[in-house]
């Protein structure tokens, strides 16, 4: 009769579910971002913790709405995120590391930046096009500034590859996702209106370093 109890009892004790509140999976959610070395994809997150991605998505969202006075942000691109300082912070964070952030990019570099953020994913031809000039020099730089990235080579002659920003993209101007760029006049799909994209460089603004 004992023994029967403990077998009944240890195996309602082995399928028990521990179920947390949103604010202790926010806590959780922002240890692990913390810790991660890199971007972290929101599946990660929720298998590391046993949870469902939209309840990893729930706590991310309360995390973000409670860091905005803060010295931490939730920022994010596509299905990754990652935890970044606030840009307002970035002149204190260099003085007290030492570092010399103060290059700035050139209104070419930025013209071909726009180009890349608007219509990502997009190749070395197109934006060449809206720009009118060649962009092998501005693309090299934004290169070397890990602004933005080499994506896969499209099936198509030349093999072109696309290019796309990064995080260090949005961390450079402060955003804490695509959805934060400057919206794009409404000028219909024609010439006017990737006329707009190509000088939309001059909207995006460098955090302050």
């Amino acid at each position: 009769m004992d023994g029967t109890n403990n077998t009944e009892s240890n195996g309602a004790s082995d399928s028990t579910v521990v179920e947390r509140s949103i604010s202790q999976l926010t806590m959780l959610v922002e240890s692990l971002l913390f810790v991660a070395p890199e971007p972290v994809k929101v599946s990660s997150l929720a298998a590391a913790l046993d949870e469902s991605p939209e309840q990893v998505e729930e706590a991310l969202q309360q995390m973000a709405a409670s860091q905005m006075e803060r010295g931490l942000r939730v920022q994010r691109q596509g299905e990754r995120v990652q935890l970044v300082t606030p840009p307002e912070a970035a002149p204190f964070i260099e003085r007290f590391l030492g570092l010399d952030l103060t290059t700035r990019l050139t209104p070419a570099a930025l013209e071909a930046l726009a180009i890349i953020a608007y219509k990502q994913p997009v190749t070395r031809a197109q934006i060449d096009e809206l720009r009118g000039v060649s962009s092998d020099g501005v693309l090299r730089t934004l290169l070397h500034r890990g602004l933005v990235e080499q994506g896969e080579r499209l099936d198509t002659a030349g093999r072109p590859f696309h290019y796309r920003t990064t995080f260090d993209f949005l961390q450079h101007f402060g955003l804490q996702s695509l959805d934060d760029l400057p919206p794009l006049e409404d000028n219909g799909m024609g010439a006017a209106r990737e006329a707009d994209i190509s000088h939309q460089g001059a909207e995006l603004t460098e955090a302050p370093y």
